[in-house]
């Protein structure tokens, strides 16, 4: 999928999230949101895409990413 596309989508689901006070809890939102209903290749393209530049995400759904990117490197 393209990934403005992508990008596009998330910051969508970041400005649904955006009203929860809890700055934390709005970006666990966004996370929950991605795993539960994006493919992993998806997740992985978007990923990718914060590690190298990530222009365009909005603060939020950046960092709901980063946390993605985070637990995948992380050793199962």
């Amino acid at each position: 999928m393209d990934v403005q596309r992508l990008v596009a989508m998330a910051n969508d689901i970041a400005r649904y999230f955006a009203s929860e006070p809890d700055r934390e809890a709005a970006v666990e939102a966004v996370a929950d949101h991605l795993r539960k209903f994006w493919t992993p290749r998806m997740r992985e393209q978007l990923v990718k895409y914060v590690k190298e530049d990530g222009v365009g995400l909005d603060e939020l759904s950046s960092r709901a990413v980063a946390r993605l990117g985070r637990s995948t490197d992380d050793p199962a």
